[in-house]
């Protein structure tokens, strides 16, 4: 700290007035002395100087005594300037102590007492002062060196280490420690100063499960779009094998040898078309028709279905009262609850107890977030089985495509993976938790709507036929053979186009007897969107029906939108194809 000009001035007039009047004192003494040893008694002569030599000494002394006067004066002056400065430091470091944000504690390191304690790390551990101080340091900020201090005992060396601090109320947090030897008084301490980073941690594991959703909805994406293409020509072969067998079974009374096995064609061709639905579940994020939903009706049905074939499964059923509708494509809603159910009937092998209840919900900003969806109303179903359980390992990876904890030939390990997709596609997410041993809870939330549920028509079984003129539009040759063999059985008549240009053609030369398009919608060349376009230019009244391999991708949503009567997925089968084609026919 430097000394300011005034008191630089001041301390300089304090020295020379000090060494002057002790000067003039000794003058004053010297003088008197010479009196009464003199014997001359003259006052003024004694004063001023008996003789040059008495002189010489007394100015001698003079400045001998201003000297040591301002000597004196300096190391007083000094002293009291240090005094100040270490006021003045310890003020500061006290300020210091009290306001910095960093927990501070001193230690006693033989008994590990603490003797002193920042606002700071009271805020942090939750007690006051007093509670702190005459307590063990462990006791709070060391909870693991009860046993052994680690830098008394185990002379560890302490310097951003991160470790657990137990807060008075019990809460565990994450802190960087460092620990420091210090003298204080004279004696020997630690200061161990600590952070709170518990918040940082938590925003750090946030950023690595975004991280992980980013890499996941990457692997996904690249699964989906491979997954799709085989879907897709899996359900073109699929829907060439089932019409076929339809046609044979038309001409096949039921006392033949060869009915049965084409009735178990036909089962098995149904089997592997769950599998390409499974496929096509996460393939392209696909939705078929969304209508507005009442999810108690749809499950009620389901566990209805699936409690027949499944005895040893006992169901617990808790439904909300006034649930609030949902827009989802019923089939794939279904799907997603079959397949909750089959995961949790797997957990269960000797069979148990099996909890579905329905609610409403509000979901906050905060944790939407980490799912990455829009706050606000949601439908929750809960599935929770009192089966095996699973640990964290499995429960990272459940919704992996092909992942499976089942033996061979039990399990694809896409029963989950759709689930998750379907469930992202249609706005919502999920929630699981399960522990070894026990059991497991789905809670899946899907986004609420405004609209009313769509009651469903209960439609007959009976195949419906029709007299109509039909444009069927594919480029598989397969398909086309067994199609029109199929609506020719139906009783249409069928005109044929193998791309999308010659659907436009043949449209032109016979637009006014057409009544339907049966569309494709993946073409070469030309695709079925375009196609769509054109023939709309054509004849703006036309009616469409869609038909792919693939679920309802962006592209037949679009054309939907655009006043397209109605979509099919491969491979269909002929009562269904049947029912579409009155549905629209009819309208």
């Amino acid at each position: 700290m430097k000394v300011k000009i005034e008191d630089r001035k001041n301390i300089k007039d304090s020295m020379l007035l000090a060494g002057v009047l002790i000067a003039i004192i000794y003058w004053i003494l010297d003088s008197i002395f010479n009196i009464f040893f003199s014997s001359e008694f003259n006052f003024i002569t004694q004063l001023i100087g008996p003789d040059l030599y008495n002189v010489y000494i007394r100015l001698t002394v003079l400045c001998l005594f201003i000297i040591f006067g301002s000597h004196a004066q300096s190391s007083i002056n000094k002293l009291k300037q240090t005094k100040d400065l270490i006021r003045e430091g310890e003020e500061r470091l006290k300020t210091i102590f009290d306001n910095v944000q960093t927990g501070v504690v001193i230690v006693e390191p033989e008994t590990h007492i603490i003797v002193d304690i920042n606002p700071a790390a009271t805020k942090i551990i939750g007690a006051s002062k007093e509670q702190v101080v005459g307590s063990k340091c462990y006791s709070n900020t060391c909870p693991e060196g009860q046993d052994q201090c680690p830098l008394t005992d185990l002379e560890q060396n302490i310097d951003n280490k991160e470790i657990v601090l137990v807060t008075d109320d019990k809460r565990h947090l994450s802190i960087l420690k460092t620990v420091v030897p210090i003298t204080l008084d004279g004696r020997k301490h630690l200061l161990e100063s600590f952070l709170d980073i518990t918040e940082f941690k938590k925003a750090e594991e946030e950023k690595a499960k975004l991280q992980n959703q980013f890499h996941q909805a990457q692997k996904m994406g690249a699964i989906g779009t491979l997954a799709g293409g085989i879907a897709h020509d899996f359900n073109n072969l699929l829907m060439a094998i089932q019409g076929h067998t339809y046609l044979m079974l038309m001409d096949t009374d039921s006392s033949h040898p060869y009915f049965e096995h084409l009735k178990g064609i036909e089962d098995h061709v149904k089997s592997a078309t769950g599998l390409t639905k499974q496929l096509l579940g996460f393939a392209r994020g696909g939705k078929y028709e969304a209508k507005a939903t009442d999810l108690n009706h749809l499950i009620k049905n389901q566990n209805q279905m699936f409690g027949r074939t499944r005895k040893e499964i006992v169901f617990h059923e808790k439904y909300e009262h006034n649930l609030w509708t949902v827009e989802v494509d019923q089939r794939q809603i279904e799907q997603v609850i079959l397949n909750l159910y089959v995961n949790a009937c797997h957990a269960m092998p000797g069979g148990g107890d099996l909890y579905i209840q329905t609610d409403n919900a509000i979901i906050d900003e905060n944790y939407c977030k980490q799912y990455q969806v829009e706050h606000g109303k949601y439908v929750k179903i809960s599935v929770t089985d009192t089966g095996v359980g699973m640990d964290k390992d499995t429960l990272q990876n459940i919704f992996d495509p092909f992942f499976t904890t089942k033996e061979i030939g039990i399990g694809t390990g896409l029963g989950l993976a759709s689930v998750h997709v379907i469930i992202e596609n249609h706005g919502g997410f999920i929630d699981v938790y399960s522990e070894k041993g026990k059991g497991t809870t789905f809670q899946t939330y899907l986004p609420a709507s405004e609209k009313e549920a769509v009651k469903e028509m209960k439609l007959h079984e009976e195949v419906l036929k029709g007299t109509e003129t039909v444009l069927f539009v594919d480029d598989e040759d397969k398909i086309i053979d067994v199609c029109q063999n199929i609506m020719k059985a139906l009783g249409y008549e069928v005109l044929i186009a193998r791309s999308g240009k010659e659907a436009i053609e043949v449209f032109r030369k016979n637009q006014d007897s057409i009544d339907l398009v049966i569309l494709d919608m993946v073409m070469p060349e030309m695709s079925g969107g375009d196609t769509y376009n054109k023939l709309k230019e054509i004849n703006l009244g036309i009616k469409v029906l869609l038909s792919s391999g693939y679920s309802i991708n962006g592209q037949a949503r679009e054309i939907l939108e655009k006043g397209c009567n109605g979509f099919i997925q491969k491979p269909f089968n002929v009562e269904d194809l049947s029912k579409k084609i009155r549905e629209i026919l009819d309208q």
